[in-house]
């Protein structure tokens, strides 16, 4: 039995090693954690362009819109194409074609085009982008097997919060002292370094099922959706990992509007706010990687952290300084890291592995909705009653999904 040309003993090979020695997992790993650092730099330094430039808090949301439509229209079409086609190949093209178009942006930016122009070019951005996530993901299980999948989602993770918080402070610096293209330029760099790494991969473990299936593309796509229906895990997962991002980053932007407005917050204190719940998250995720297999009940560690999310919110939304709320801050992050991190867990464990581009990609589509329709609502009500009354609010619809999701999930409840 061959997979994709490559014997099986390789593939079993490959899920035997040490993480850390198993170069396809590392050179994917660096390859995915490069592409979140570039990006960075991309997103502060079109956002400053177009204020700067514009001076419209408009046209600064309208870029932010365009990524989120392109998600909700495209992600699930993305995500079966990735359980279609050839999963390696649909990454390094995906980074190819984002390279080419970033730096067609930062060229744009640089001679100054009309503002559709630079929508445009976000829009093809973002669409090429959609096809690497479910093809990178769905691909994770079959590169470190069932046994390491816990603690490679975990580095993962890690490498995801690290990137992103460098990122960000680098990509200031870099556009504070050499201008938005070179920070965008830097962007572009990152995407082809990417695909050097993926094309290294010499020994890249493809899932054959589908490849033999003469389906259609229709058929592929609609039968994606009526498996996340059928199946208890994949539902279970399609809908309470998106409703957990949701809450997760529209507390993030409540406690900066208390920070500031009801804390009266300093910056030094500000910014220990800010660095507190990544933090928290990595904790989390260094501790899920170091128990490993040692970790059992996962599922009610899930829904468990969940419930005890909503007191946490509550107990927040009633401090009145920065300092009694930043080490509640801090465990909020803590207990996030194993909500949302474990769930990525057990999908990948018990998603089969040519369904998974499918689900990647449905949750894809549900997140770029759910969080912004949040952030909105959020933005909304904090202006009217004040950040601690709609933290109150969160903390009960947290603990009130945390329980149905306890009492009706009785297969997530149950998962070891």
């Amino acid at each position: 039995m061959t997979i994709m040309g490559e014997p099986q003993s390789v593939h079993v090979s490959l899920k035997q090693q040490s993480l850390w020695t198993n170069k396809t997992f590392l050179s994917l790993f660096t390859a995915y954690t490069l592409s979140i650092f570039g990006g960075t730099f991309h997103t502060i330094a079109l956002n400053i362009w177009v204020l700067k430039t514009y001076d419209s808090a408009a046209l600064m949301s309208a870029v932010l819109i365009t990524h989120m439509l392109v998600t909700t229209c495209f992600a699930s079409i993305a995500g079966t194409a990735a359980d279609r086609m050839n999963r390696k190949k649909m990454m390094w093209i995906s980074d190819l074609i984002r390279g080419l178009l970033v730096v067609c942006l930062a060229a744009a930016i640089a001679v100054e085009t009309p503002f559709w122009v630079i929508i445009l070019l976000t829009a093809g951005t973002a669409l090429s982008g959609l096809f690497k996530g479910p093809a990178f993901n769905a691909s994770l299980i079959d590169v470190v097997g069932k046994e390491k999948i816990q603690a490679a989602t975990g580095a993962m993770s890690l490498a995801d919060n690290i990137a992103r918080t460098l990122g960000f402070a680098a990509g200031g610096i870099v556009v504070a002292a050499f201008g938005g293209v070179a920070a965008i330029l830097i962007d572009a760099l990152m995407f082809f370094v990417s695909v050097i790494l993926v094309l290294a991969v010499k020994h890249f473990p493809e899932h054959r099922q589908t490849f033999a299936e003469k389906t259609t593309f229709k058929q592929d796509f609609l039968t994606g959706f009526s498996y996340i229906w059928q199946e208890p895990f994949a539902r279970a997962i399609t809908i309470l990992s998106p409703v957990l991002i949701l809450f997760f980053t529209t507390s993030l932007m409540i406690i900066q509007v208390i920070a500031i407005r009801e804390w009266k917050a300093g910056p030094a204190e500000f910014g220990l706010i800010e660095a507190s719940i990544p933090l928290g998250y990595m904790a989390g995720a260094g501790l899920i990687m170091a128990f490993e297999k040692k970790l059992v009940h996962r599922g009610i560690i899930i829904l468990g952290s969940t419930i005890a999310l909503g007191p946490l919110y509550v107990i927040l939304g009633k401090v009145d300084s920065a300092m009694i709320g930043i080490p509640v801050i801090l465990l909020i992050g803590f207990l996030f890291s194993f909500s949302t991190l474990l769930i990525n867990v057990i999908l990948r464990l018990q998603v089969t592995s040519s369904m998974q581009g499918r689900v990647f990609g449905t949750i894809g589509a549900l997140t770029s909705v759910l969080p912004p329709a949040g952030l909105a609502a959020a933005s909304f009500f904090t202006d009217i009653f004040g950040g601690g009354q709609v933290l109150l609010i969160c903390g009960f619809l947290l603990t009130v999904i945390g329980l149905i999701g306890w009492f009706r999930l009785k297969d997530l409840r149950e998962y070891r």
